[in-house]
């Protein structure tokens, strides 16, 4: 083993610049570790970061799944899933469906207009649904609600949110449900048009 004075007379550098270098740090381990990952990405496509872990364990590297998947997140290597779209319109049903009243309102304060609509939400695992009614003159959204299931409790819990958050001497809301982007069993269901017929509601 070469003395470190005599390797720094050799390369030309004091001893006080080959102590203050810095060493290989764990940054250069994650740089070789991310270049096996994307080529082992590269030569399977479809790999997500569970089955692109065992490769790397099968060449030597010490990394589980979990390293793995903060590196292919950051690196933006994550395996993106098609989407499979469908229609979400179901029109088809014996429920009294109601006219459109908004050409008809004119719009000039809060409290008048509802405008009422449905959101998936994709979480890690699975998916959550959203129900909103929002205030058509301030944009504002004043109930919701958040459920696993698209069903009528659903849209019952965000009108009945509404109608706590709306002040009691508010006149009647036309609330105008947006049938092309969400089914409209739930809003149309009986125990729905009830209770927004016994909270003067149209």
């Amino acid at each position: 083993m070469v003395p470190v004075r005599q390797l720094c007379a050799i390369l030309g550098v004091s001893r006080s610049w080959y102590y203050a270098a810095p060493e290989a740090g764990p940054a250069e381990a994650d740089v070789a570790l991310r270049d096996a990952i994307e080529r082992v990405v590269l030569r399977f496509p479809g790999y997500g970061y569970r089955r692109v872990t065992k490769p790397l364990q099968r060449e030597g590297w010490t990394v589980n799944h979990k390293r793995a998947l903060r590196i292919m997140r950051a690196e933006a290597l994550l395996r993106h899933l098609k989407r499979r779209w469908g229609p979400t319109t179901d029109s088809r049903h014996s429920l009294t469906a109601y006219p459109n009243l908004l050409p008809q309102t004119p719009l000039s304060g809060l409290n008048q207009i509802r405008i009422a609509d449905i959101t998936c939400i994709r979480l890690p695992r699975g998916f959550a649904y959203l129900a909103a009614l929002r205030d058509a003159y301030s944009r504002r959204v004043i109930g919701w609600a958040l459920s696993r299931w698209i069903d009528t409790a659903l849209t019952l819990a965000a009108l009945d949110h509404d109608l706590a958050c709306r002040p009691r001497s508010s006149r009647p809301v036309v609330g105008n449900p947006r049938r092309r982007t969400e089914p409209s069993r739930p809003c149309c269901a009986h125990s729905h048009t009830s209770m927004r017929s016994s909270r003067s509601t149209t």
